[in-house]
C-alpha cells in the first residue's frame, strides 16, 4: 500500500494525458538512467542534488518525483521539495515500478534539445487545422507542457528552424511529418512509442481526418468539421491552438474512457 507521500503507477497514469496532470521529475542517477535511457511522459531530468532550484517555480502544482526504484533518491529529493512547501509525492516502485506495470515510455533521444527557458520549440505552417494542432496536443500531453509552437509562412518554415533551433513539423521533407499512409499524429506516436489503446483509437480518427478517410472511423467527419470550424473562428493561430487543445483533450477522454457508450432520446426506444 502506498503511502501518504506516494502515488501508485495506476494512478500517475490516469492523470498522464489530461490537464491535471502533475509535473514529472525523473531523478535517477546517470548511471541508472543509461542502463534505459527512457522517461515517463512528460518527465524532466534533474539531478537530485539541484531538485531545491526547481522548488520556487513548483509551489502552485502538483508534482511526482521518481529515481529506478522509489528509494533513497526519490525519498531524499521528495523530503526536500516538500520541506520547500512543494506539493510533491513519490512514484511508488520507481522507474521498474512503471517500466514492469508495462506503462508509455519516452526515448529520451527523440527529444528535442530545449532552448533556454527550457522548452522544445517546434515550427509549422501557419493556419493549422487538424496535424498541425493534433501533434502540439500530443507534444504538451504527452512529451512537454512547456513546448513552444511557432506558426509562420510555409515558405519559411525551415528557415525559421534554421534560425530559431526549431523543430519542423507536418511540412514536406522533415522527420516529423507524413509517411506513405501515416499522418504526421501517427509518425509522433510511432516514433515517441506512445502506443496505449486511447492513443492509438485517436490516431486513427485523426489519420481519417487529415487524410480525407472518412471510412477509417465514425468519427472522422465530425473531427474534420470542429477543427474546419476553429480555423474559421480565430484569426490568430495560437489562440486557435489553445481552443484546440480542449478539443483534442475532450477526444482523448472519449477514446479512452467512453467511445463504447452511446446515446439515444428515449422516444427513439421501441415501445412495448
Amino acid at each position: 500500500m502506498a503511502s501518504p507521500t506516494e502515488i501508485t503507477v495506476s494512478q500517475l497514469s490516469r492523470l498522464i494525458g489530461t490537464p491535471n496532470a502533475p509535473v514529472i521529475i525523473d531523478v535517477r542517477i546517470n548511471e541508472d538512467f543509461d542502463l534505459d535511457p527512457q522517461i515517463i511522459p512528460t518527465a524532466i531530468r534533474c539531478p537530485h542534488l539541484k531538485v531545491a532550484e526547481l522548488a520556487p517555480k513548483l509551489n502552485a502544482q502538483r508534482v511526482v518525483i521518481y529515481c529506478q526504484q522509489g528509494k533513497k533518491i526519490s525519498q531524499g529529493s521528495l523530503a526536500i521539495l516538500r520541506s520547500m512547501g512543494v506539493a510533491a509525492e513519490s512514484l511508488e516502485g520507481g522507474h521498474f515500478g512503471w517500466r514492469d506495470a508495462g506503462q508509455t515510455l519516452i526515448p529520451y533521444d527523440k527529444l528535442p534539445q530545449k532552448n533556454l527557458n527550457q522548452q522544445t520549440v517546434w515550427v509549422t505552417k501557419q493556419r493549422p487545422k487538424i496535424d498541425r494542432i493534433a501533434c502540439p496536443w500530443l507534444i504538451r500531453r504527452f512529451i512537454d507542457p512547456q513546448a513552444q509552437f511557432l506558426f509562420v509562412a510555409a515558405s519559411e518554415v525551415l528557415g525559421v528552424a534554421e534560425k530559431f533551433n526549431a523543430t519542423p513539423f507536418d511540412v514536406e521533407d522533415v522527420f516529423w511529418s507524413h509517411r506513405s499512409e501515416l499522418c504526421t499524429f501517427d509518425v509522433m506516436v510511432e516514433e515517441f512509442e506512445i502506443k496505449t489503446p486511447a492513443i492509438l483509437h485517436l490516431a486513427k480518427v485523426i489519420r481519417g481526418a487529415d487524410t480525407n478517410r472518412h471510412d477509417l472511423a465514425p468519427e472522422c467527419a465530425g473531427l474534420l468539421a470542429a477543427s474546419l470550424g476553429l480555423s474559421r473562428m480565430y484569426r490568430d493561430d495560437n489562440e486557435q491552438l489553445d481552443a484546440g487543445m480542449l478539443l483534442y483533450d475532450a477526444f482523448y477522454r472519449w477514446a479512452r474512457d467512453a467511445s463504447n457508450e452511446g446515446h439515444d432520446w428515449l422516444t427513439n426506444n421501441k415501445k412495448g
